[in-house]
């Protein structure tokens, strides 16, 4: 069976940019879109608070991960050796944000000295690259930085962590396969039947593995990422039509509806 990439066709879908900490602290001003702050910490300790209780004492080397909408403090606590830190946010300009973001209900920290392939070797370079000052340095961190985020969803890939949503159902093989061929063509014509069976599933046990998963049906999981892209092509200035048409409705008035019911709440779907 041919390897099934599964992260390729959701970075499409999150547009993310990338923006780096020159102090190594948390990016803080002028955030207008909402997306996730990366805190590595190569070395020392940071106390966490979030939404105004201290909830955990990180010691480095760990990763420290939260949405950029959420109230973290961090505050260094004085250890011996050396405290360094390296921050980014990946802010997502594309219409699968939300379906990413809603899984982060509170920080992660992961521990990195532990085995974690997917973060060790970015790791070591940016450590490498904040040691010793080198030409090209902030070209270097900026890809690093690239790389760390990619190698955060891998690792959540191979080892979930969150309480559901879009990675979790990634790290399903049969999930997965379902949502690399939503996100790579959310226009097509799908239906239950057509998803569980690309699943090798029936329906009832796909949509209820889907939903255990995801925490959303696979219908609402669809008609919520269509929706996205309609509202993405709309305000790009592309029109009602082609906001239609990228986004797999039938017509505008069809969208327009469907776009309505959202914002009433009644989230009719359709598959």
């Amino acid at each position: 069976m041919p390897h099934l990439d599964r992260l390729s066709a959701l970075l499409a879908g999150l547009a993310p940019k990338i923006r780096l900490s020159s102090q190594g602290e948390p990016v803080s001003a002028g955030v207008p879109l909402d997306g996730l702050q990366l805190q590595l910490l190569l070395e020392g300790a940071l106390e966490l608070t979030w939404h105004g209780a201290s909830t955990e004492t990180l010691q480095g080397p760990a990763l420290l991960v939260w949405r950029t909408s959420q109230l973290v403090a961090l505050k260094p606590v004085a250890v011996l050796g050396e405290h360094r830190q390296f921050g980014l946010q990946a802010i997502f300009e594309g219409p699968a944000a939300d379906l990413l973001l809603e899984a982060f209900v509170q920080p992660l920290s992961i521990r990195l000295d532990a085995c974690c392939v997917e973060l060790e070797l970015v790791v070591r370079l940016i450590a490498e690259e904040m040691t010793t000052p080198r030409c090209g340095q902030p070209a270097m961190l900026a890809r690093a930085g690239e790389m760390l985020f990619i190698g955060l969803l891998r690792h959540l890939v191979a080892n979930p962590r969150l309480p559901s949503g879009m990675l979790n159902g990634l790290a399903e093989p049969r999930i997965a396969r379902v949502l690399v061929a939503i996100h790579e063509q959310p226009a097509a014509a799908w239906t239950l039947a057509g998803l569980a069976e690309l699943a090798g599933m029936s329906r009832t046990a796909f949509a209820l593995r889907f939903q255990t998963l995801m925490n959303v049906a696979p219908g609402a999981y669809l008609t919520r990422l269509r929706l996205a892209i309609a509202r993405r092509e709309i305000d790009l200035g592309n029109g009602l039509k082609r906001a239609a048409r990228e986004s797999g409705y039938a017509s505008s008035t069809a969208l327009s509806r469907a776009l309505s019911r959202q914002a009433a709440g009644l989230g009719k779907v359709s598959v």
